[in-house]
């Protein structure tokens, strides 16, 4: 496995993310092995996607006018070559799985969550809407973030960006070979109706990414046995903010 540095949760102020095209060497060297994985997975998941996302080799914090900007550089790759760096244990420490997650917050301070669906490669796994950008979030020669959880929050649950309110600032989180980028979302609504909408919208697509959705009002509702240690580390912050 490789080593990579302390986990760490860092506030932010804005986000300059640069889009820069090249080939990625573990891709090609290990393109055969690559390939046999992806097949294995297929077999189980056959709905899996071979999209393009966007991995990172550059990110460091800059401090500009007083203000903290995380700076990294996205490189596209195919779906297969992520999955095969995760599943080999991340052999190419120059890169990073950088990816954006709506921080879903209720009018009464409840944050939601979806537990992914059965047919998906993090299948049981509890996590705000996010995903690792893809080429819808290039714009130019620079990747949208914020566009990028927006899309991802319409994706998995229906609620549209109109309908939620972004918080200006960030949380990056970084965790070995993960750099999520946490962005607060407002909705107007409460826990209860803001999960039965949702829930409306999956049971009309026998597709949808999540199964169900979680509400998380205290410490009491974490879930240490399907959240990832990074959100568990963010929402005992958040609780501990929204408390005080």
């Amino acid at each position: 496995m490789t080593s990579f540095p302390p986990t760490s949760v860092e506030p932010i102020d804005d986000m300059e993310s640069v889009f820069f095209a090249r080939e990625w060497e573990f891709a090609v060297q290990r393109r055969d092995d690559i390939d046999r994985h992806w097949n294995e997975l297929l077999a189980q998941k056959p709905l899996l996607y071979d999209g393009i996302v966007l991995l990172i080799d550059r990110c460091e914090i800059l401090q500009r006018d007083g203000r903290r900007v995380l700076s990294t550089r996205h490189f596209p790759t195919r779906y297969r070559n992520f999955l095969a760096w995760r599943d080999f244990g991340f052999p190419d420490a120059s890169v990073r799985n950088c990816f954006a997650a709506a921080a879903l917050m209720s009018a009464d301070s409840a944050f939601v969550l979806g537990e992914m669906a059965a047919h998906t490669a993090n299948a049981g796994r509890v996590y705000f809407a996010a995903g690792t950008p893809d080429m819808g979030d290039v714009n130019g020669s620079s990747v949208d973030l914020t566009g990028s959880i927006l899309r991802e929050l319409t994706e998995e649950t229906g609620i549209g960006a109109d309908e939620v309110v972004c918080a200006d600032d960030w949380s990056v989180i970084f965790e070995g070979p993960r750099v999520g980028c946490m962005k607060i979302v407002r909705s107007p609504l409460a826990a209860d109706p803001l999960v039965a909408r949702i829930e409306t919208f999956l049971a009309g697509d026998e597709n949808a990414e999540l199964a169900r959705m979680h509400v998380v009002r205290s410490a009491a509702d974490l879930k240490a046995d399907a959240m990832p240690d990074f959100i568990i580390a963010y929402l005992q912050g958040l609780l501990e903010r929204v408390s005080s």
